[in-house]
């Protein structure tokens, strides 16, 4: 069992790490514009497609906006 929690910790930790990085990139996008030099990524565009898929998915969106809010939120 310890080895499942360890693998438990660890995929919590890149999953922390993956926020992280997602909320960097918004910032960078909203600093340096759409084109971030160094980044070559649409993030916000992405992420404004993903909550519109969401939203038109009607109560499956909601449903599955409401699984990703409880596994990112989970501590």
């Amino acid at each position: 069992m310890q080895i499942i929690d360890t693998i438990i910790g660890i995929l919590k930790k890149i999953t922390e790490l993956g926020v992280a990085l997602l909320a960097l990139t918004v910032v960078l996008q909203v600093v340096f514009g759409t084109p971030v030099p160094f980044i070559n990524l649409d993030v916000v565009g992405n992420l404004t497609g993903l909550i519109t898929t969401l939203g038109s998915s009607g109560l499956v969106g909601l449903i599955a906006a409401g699984v990703l809010y409880a596994v990112l939120s989970k501590k």
